[in-house]
């Protein structure tokens, strides 16, 4: 089958318009016209329907494009290994993380990893959302749990403990617990139950009141790093893993001897990417740094 036509085909169902998928290929309008009647020709199939709104995919077209992605995403991902095997450890690498896990503990560790390969970029997305890894939304990933996408790698990093954590102007207000049933009459800071990459709740507190206090929180937030401003600002005590509170003199441990759940962090990318030098030097630094942080 001709992949130009293809080609074609998988940038008018991406932008689902001809003048933009023309715009992006650099075709004039007819051209992308005329490579989408011929394809519809020859597959016997109406791949689009024409909308006032744009192009909409036929369940043909559907499948048509489940298979131009796939193809797409191979080769990408051969580009990748050729510039790897031709130039070494050089150009970009896309990580996506965490908010939190981005700005408190990775990008402070950047510098030394892009000072030991002068020829590597960072492109630093931060988010909550699952990005498509196999679609090469980005290269790899630091995910705050297992993956559950088919076709990528994943490897547990270490396992982060969480607890509970306070200001220091919250608890001249208002008090510091002793035990666990006094968290009852504070306010507590905890994750979203809507929180795509949900790490930590207020239920094992609940398990831990031995007097059968139902524990509610007042503050439920979708990410770490938003638990962390709340509890810098005095808004209550929170549940968050034990790096937030590094380099802080104004955070302060709450009721230490209760462990709160683990979070295991995984670094994740597609399968068609464990060629990578860019991939296999990240997870190196990683490792390096961690057993560096826990000796």
């Amino acid at each position: 089958m001709d992949w130009d036509r293809l080609r074609v085909f998988h940038a008018v169902a991406e932008a689902g318009s001809i003048t933009h998928a023309g715009e992006t290929l650099h075709l004039s309008q007819s051209a992308v016209s005329r490579q989408i009647q011929s394809l519809e020709l020859a597959m016997g199939a109406t791949l689009f329907h024409r909308h006032p709104r744009g192009l909409l995919l036929t369940s043909e077209g559907e499948i048509l494009f489940e298979a131009t992605q796939e193809i797409t995403a191979q080769l990408n991902a051969s580009a990748v290994r050729l510039r790897d095997n031709r130039e070494g450890v050089h150009g970009p690498l896309r990580v996506t993380t965490t908010l939190g896990f981005g700005v408190k503990w990775l990008t402070p560790r950047l510098p030394k990893l892009l000072e030991l390969h002068p020829g590597l970029s960072i492109e630093l997305l931060l988010t909550e959302e699952i990005v498509d890894l196999p679609m090469r939304d980005a290269d790899v990933a630091i995910r705050m749990r297992a993956p559950k996408q088919a076709d990528v790698i994943g490897r547990r990093l270490w396992t982060m403990r969480t607890g509970l954590y306070a200001a220091r102007d919250y608890l001249d207000r208002r008090g510091m617990p002793e035990a666990a049933d006094d968290l009852a009459g504070h306010d507590l800071i905890v994750f979203s139950d809507k929180a795509q990459q949900r790490t930590s709740d207020i239920d094992w507190l609940n398990r831990e009141s031995e007097a059968g206090h139902i524990l509610r929180a007042r503050l439920r937030v979708s990410t770490q790093f938003a638990v962390l401003e709340a509890v810098r600002h005095g808004v209550g005590i929170g549940v968050m893993p034990d790096y937030l509170s590094e380099g802080s003199d104004s955070l302060v441990r709450v009721l230490p001897d209760l462990q709160g759940p683990e979070i295991e962090p995984h670094l994740v990318y597609a399968s068609e990417m464990k060629s990578s030098k860019r991939v296999a030097v990240f997870k190196s630094f990683l490792m390096d740094e961690l057993a560096r942080v826990s000796a």
